[in-house]
């Protein structure tokens, strides 16, 4: 049985760069701006939310996020975005900072200027506990993420403390910063024994709780630190200080990368992607996403005023990301929702709706919507088309007629008249250039790309040279069109001068292939200075 004439499949080309990257398309995902004012238009100094413990027995953590701004700690709903509840029980100049939310979501614990450390439960907002120790502001309070009762705390006193939640004094104390210690963290996994704080005095120390008496590991900087972020692994370390953030290996004991992306100080650092991106805000009103395997910058956000803090806030037991907070000088804070699969769906079905509601068609939109099956009736007309196992099958013949939708320079294609179907395409009313090349390609796996060309005259042969001449110096179509440019230079380059027009295309064409190969060595030669660059880099 002879095998079905199908029509002639259009040619696909090496799919080009796109305009786009998968983590600007991660990114620009984030919508939905929510800006919320600070009620005295206070600095947005915190924003914080419970971590995922890294013990998959231990209690998952809350859906909130705090906001720390003046002398309140705002508790807001990661599901909602709404307000919750605000903490006010501070003293009248007092200012908080770095308010904390305990995993499971029952108490917060915030340091102040007057020195103090207090623990709130988030419920009846009532005082659980207040430290008075350090003798100057506490800027950092961290919750341990393996342990609901273990406090670090930094203050401007040059001191590291650790906490216990029942206990009336500090369990440990870290001397040995020269300057105020305004950043500060546990470190991730099994390690939480040890801490690493970064200092005004432009050091990043690593603490053991089991030898509190000197620092296990000193970085010095250039500058002052102004935030420390460990990484998941547990052996790097992030440090800002002025514009830049190094990468400290703490296996190697030195720097590994310094990244200076930002214009002016960097404030705040904070990981996404299950700590495979690091995003970074900076006095400059820049928030900046790496990626943390080369450092690179993957995506960015503008905003109006410098930026002081910043959190990916997380949703749910994956803790995948939900919320982009940032939170400015100006006392407003941003924050940006990545939808989900259910939600994208629904925000694309309103806008459907409101460009119908715009164009007038509301009406032919709401009977559309109303031919849509519920899923009972999908349900209840399953199965209806099913004929049973007896039935015939039958088989129909290859229908060897005329093909359908056969356009006319197929036809001639077919019928072997190869110069017609050339003369086809590019006198064409409405030249659409995949059919000359799905056309040449056909031809060369015929052989037949010289008889289409040769034996033209000075009329017929201009429009296959514009063709050369426009498209030549393209990277996708350098095969076939530098094919066709030798043919035609083998078949009419001995009687170009008997013509003025084909003598002045040819002309055309030699600049134009001088002018692309000068371009590909100019390439070239940046692709070997860069290369330089980054091997002595």
């Amino acid at each position: 049985m002879a095998a079905e004439v199908q029509s002639l499949q259009p040619l696909k080309l090496a799919a080009g760069p796109e305009a786009i990257t998968a983590d600007q398309r991660y990114w620009k995902g984030f919508r939905s701006q929510q800006l919320v004012p600070s009620p005295h238009s206070n600095p947005i100094t915190h924003i914080s939310f419970p971590p995922s413990p890294t013990n998959p027995l231990v209690t998952p953590p809350s859906d909130t996020f705090a906001v720390t701004s003046g002398s309140r700690v705002q508790i807001f709903s990661s599901k909602t975005r709404k307000l919750l509840k605000t903490i006010t029980r501070f003293g009248y100049d007092d200012i908080a900072h770095s308010g904390e939310i305990r995993r499971d979501g029952r108490v917060l614990v915030a340091g102040g200027d007057s020195g103090a450390i207090q623990a709130f439960d988030t419920g009846s907002r009532a005082i659980l506990k207040t430290w008075k120790e350090h003798k100057q502001p506490v800027w950092v309070t961290r919750w341990n993420p393996n342990d609901l009762t273990s406090i670090m705390s930094c203050s401007d006193d040059k001191t590291v403390r650790l906490w216990d939640l029942p206990s009336e004094s500090s369990m440990t104390t870290f001397s040995g910063h020269q300057d105020y210690v305004r950043s500060g963290a546990f470190m991730p996994g099994q390690s939480s024994n040890l801490i690493v704080s970064g200092s005004y005095d432009q050091t990043v120390r690593l603490w053991d709780s089991r030898a509190p008496k000197r620092a296990v590991m000193t970085f010095k900087h250039a500058a002052a630190i102004e935030s420390v972020l460990p990484m998941p692994s547990g052996t790097q370390v992030l440090a800002s200080a002025d514009n830049q953030i190094s990468v400290l290996d703490l296996v190697a004991g030195k720097p590994l990368h310094l990244i200076k992306n930002h214009q002016k100080t960097v404030t705040s650092l904070c990981l996404a992607n299950n700590g495979t991106r690091l995003v970074s805000g900076g006095l400059d009103g820049h928030v900046k996403v790496f990626e943390t395997s080369a450092w690179n910058v993957v995506a960015g956000f503008k905003y109006p005023s410098p930026v002081l803090s910043l959190s990916v806030v997380g949703a749910g037991a994956s803790r995948e990301d939900r919320h982009l907070a940032v939170g400015m000088q100006s006392g407003l804070l941003s924050v940006r929702t990545r939808l989900s699969g259910e939600q994208k769906a629904a925000a694309r079905e309103k806008e459907k709706e409101m460009q119908a509601l715009v164009a007038g068609t509301i009406e032919e939109y709401d009977i559309k919507k109303a031919k849509k099956l519920r899923q009972g009736d999908k349900k209840a007309l399953r199965g209806r088309d099913f004929t049973g196992e007896g039935a015939d099958i039958v088989i129909d013949g290859n229908a060897r007629g005329n093909i359908r939708n056969q356009s006319k320079w197929e036809s001639a294609l077919r019928n072997g008249k190869y110069a017609l179907a050339v003369d086809m395409v590019l006198g064409a009313t409405k030249f659409y250039n995949p059919n000359m090349l799905t056309l040449l390609t056909a031809l060369r796996h015929r052989s037949a790309m010289r008889t289409a060309f040769k034996g033209r005259d000075e009329t017929s042969l201009q429009p296959i040279l514009r063709w050369v001449i426009k498209y030549i110096g393209h990277p996708r179509y350098i095969k076939l069109t530098s094919d066709v440019a030798m043919l035609l230079l083998d078949l009419y380059s001995e009687q170009a001068m008997d013509s003025p027009e084909i003598d002045d295309l040819l002309n055309q064409l030699h600049r134009k292939v001088r002018h692309c190969s000068e371009l590909a060595q100019a390439a070239y030669s940046t692709q070997g200075m860069l290369d330089l660059l980054v091997s002595g880099a």
